[in-house]
């Protein structure tokens, strides 16, 4: 059975975030996102693209306090499940709002993930999830994991029940 172990680092290096390249699509991409969270903010915004110049070259949206950068270029690639950004939700309620807003126009995939209409992948999970996985329970961390694997949006009820053995 795996065990989690926490680490803790006394120093802060750098920061990460996700740029995204979008082939053309990255204002729609940032209209998308900042309805899809109604704690977003659109932070900064380039323009100068498109044949008049006025078109977004990129953008900077602040989700839950997390950046994202869209930027616009050639279509030189998809995305793909290989990297994904995920949210964790304290609440079903949560989870329901995220997956509703980022599944319209994209499609459910599995155990939480989805592909949204730009075919940027998302896991929408239960903050509890890694609790229930890794659980001192060995067969209840064992019955969690099955009963995730059974299903698309993820259901903190029916996963608890399923490490309770009830």
């Amino acid at each position: 059975m795996l065990r989690r172990e926490r680490v803790s680092y006394t120093r802060r290096v750098a920061t990460i975030t996700p740029f995204l390249w979008f082939p053309g699509t990255a204002g729609e991409a940032l209209d998308f996102y900042a309805a899809a969270f109604a704690d977003s903010e659109l932070v900064d915004v380039t323009r100068g693209g498109g044949e008049d110049g006025t078109g977004i070259t990129s953008g900077r949206l602040r989700v839950h306090g997390f950046d994202l950068i869209l930027f616009n270029g050639p279509p030189i690639a998809e995305f793909t499940s290989a990297i994904s950004l995920m949210i964790q939700c304290e609440t079903q309620a949560e989870i329901d709002a995220h997956w509703d807003a980022l599944l319209d126009g994209g499609e459910p995939v599995q155990c939480g993930w989805l592909k949204d209409r730009f075919g940027v992948s998302w896991q929408v999970v239960p903050r509890c999830l890694g609790e229930l996985l890794g659980g001192e329970d060995p067969a209840g961390a064992r019955r969690a994991r099955e009963a995730m694997l059974g299903m698309v949006k993820l259901d903190i009820a029916a996963l608890r029940a399923a490490y309770a053995g009830a």
